[in-house]
Formats: C-alpha cells, sequence, structure tokens
C-alpha cells in the first residue's frame, strides 16, 4: 500500500525549504538521496536567495524551478542562471564548491522563487570521477503530449523517451500537468517510484493524496488524477549499496567522509572564481 512520507522545515537563512528525504522513514527512492521543495517563497525587491560557496562531493545535484529563477556559481568557473523548466546538473564527483545566488535583475524586484533541489548518489565506482557541470534549456527535453497529460522528462528514461542529461544509474525524473480522469502509468515497474503532489489531488490505489504530499509506491501501478494537479514523478533502481550522507557529502565509506570534513575545514577544496569571500562553514565544526 502506498504510504506518505512527511516533510519538515528546514530554515536556509531567509527562505524556508520541505526536506522531504531522507527521512526516517524513507532514505532513498532509487537513487534519489536528497529531496527539497524550495519555497514557494515570496520575496520583496531587495531581498531573495543566497546560498554561499558549499562543498559536495560523491554525488549529482539537480536544479529544477517552477517559478522565479536562481544563480549557479561553481570552482570549475560556470555561472549559469536556471529558469522554470531548465535543468541545471552538477557532478561533484570527488570534489566541487557551488553558490546558489540571484541576478540584479531578479533582486531588484519583488520575486518568487518555487522549485526542487535533488541529490542523486553516485554509483560507488563513479564518486571519485572529475567534477563537470551542464545546463539543458527546457526546449531541449522530451515532452510527452497525450489526451488530459503533458508532462516534461526531466532526467532518466521513461515512456521510451531518453532526457538529454546524462546520468550514471537507472532513473527517472518527470514533471507532470494532469486533468481530472487522466490515468498515468507507473514509468517502471521494477523501480522505487514516487510521486509529489504539488497541486490537485491523485488516487494512488484506494487512496487520495492532495498537494504536499509526496507518496512512496508500492505495488500500485496507476495514478489517477481527481481534479487538475501538477506533481513529479521520480525513482530508479534501488541501491545496491546504501551510501553515507553526512551534510553536503555522499560517500560508501566513513573515511571519505571526514576526508572531505577535513579538506573544507582546511580551505583546500577549490574556490569558486568571483565569489570566494564567503562559505558556509560545516556545521558543528
Amino acid at each position: 500500500m502506498a504510504f506518505v512520507i512527511q516533510s519538515s522545515r528546514k530554515d536556509l537563512g531567509g527562505f524556508s525549504v520541505a526536506r522531504i528525504i531522507p527521512n526516517i522513514k524513507q532514505r532513498f527512492i532509487g537513487p534519489f538521496v536528497f529531496v527539497d521543495h524550495m519555497g514557494p517563497a515570496e520575496f520583496p525587491a531587495g531581498k531573495g536567495i543566497n546560498v554561499r560557496p558549499h562543498p559536495h562531493i560523491g554525488l549529482a545535484t539537480i536544479s529544477y524551478l517552477m517559478e522565479g529563477s536562481m544563480l549557479h556559481r561553481d570552482s570549475l568557473g560556470s555561472i549559469q542562471e536556471i529558469n522554470p523548466g531548465d535543468v541545471n546538473w552538477m557532478t561533484a564527483g570527488k570534489g566541487i564548491v557551488h553558490s546558489e545566488r540571484e541576478t540584479i535583475e531578479t533582486r531588484g524586484k519583488d520575486h518568487v522563487l518555487d522549485g526542487l533541489q535533488c541529490w542523486i548518489a553516485l554509483p560507488e565506482e563513479k564518486t571519485e570521477m572529475e567534477p563537470s557541470f551542464i545546463h539543458i534549456n527546457r526546449a531541449q527535453l522530451p515532452y510527452i503530449h497525450k489526451e488530459k497529460l503533458l508532462m516534461r522528462l526531466i532526467a532518466g528514461e521513461a515512456y521510451n523517451y531518453t532526457s538529454p542529461v546524462k546520468t550514471y544509474s537507472p532513473m527517472f525524473y518527470l514533471d507532470a500537468i494532469t486533468e481530472t480522469g487522466a490515468l498515468v502509468d507507473r514509468p517502471c515497474h521494477e523501480s522505487e517510484t514516487a510521486v509529489y503532489v504539488v497541486s490537485g489531488s491523485v488516487k494512488i490505489g484506494e487512496d487520495t493524496f492532495s498537494a504536499g504530499q509526496f507518496i512512496i509506491l508500492e505495488d500500485e501501478q496507476t495514478i489517477e488524477t481527481i481534479e487538475n494537479s501538477r506533481y513529479f514523478l521520480l525513482g530508479g533502481k534501488k541501491l545496491e549499496k546504501a551510501p553515507i550522507l553526512r551534510w553536503n557529502f555522499v560517500a560508501y565509506d566513513e573515511a571519505k567522509i571526514q576526508e572531505a570534513e577535513q579538506r573544507w575545514a582546511n580551505g583546500q577544496f577549490p574556490k569558486i572564481p568571483g565569489d570566494d569571500s564567503e562559505f558556509i562553514p560545516q556545521p558543528g565544526k
């Protein structure tokens, strides 16, 4: 029977997010080891998001917005503003530093931010790969048009479509807009699957779920739209080995985590060109 994961609110300095996973009831969904719903947050002119430089290892981050914009900068020299429907995919590998801020044009007026931030665990053999960053415009992503539904494949493979976003293990990540009565099949029957309802309501099995609920599917194979809805489908092949997730680091042994913590404390991670005067200290250190 499908069950719900309850999110918790986390303050990121100036705005809060709904932290969905990791959760005591469900640590991972396929390779997804972290899911935050950022917003919706309303900012007056002069205020906004300002996430200072911080490090990652052993994972890939995927940023996807429904409203607003963010400015990504990283230690590779990447500078990329992301807008609704676009994808920023950053592979940390053996180590990267990035910040998430805003442009003057965005900060200069009242604005809204609403989107999802996800982390994907790299397979153990890929954790020491070189870091990289790609930006994919929404026009390059596959659209799935059917009666009463419109879907965008953000990453991975689903319904015989493949996203241009390169992934490192079998997974899928879809943004769906559906009308009342729409029936959507589970993307991959063998994969771990979650549905995150943003608006409207859906029926899965014998139960109805509404906005803000993150539902883990078990044997259920169909999502029925009860009222016009927007939801995300995400998941993938179950992780063969559970990674360690601590702060911004993912690894498959404790020594790698401790090494990354020490590197950050000693200032040994690479710097972000033009954005190296601030940083986020590791909590508790």
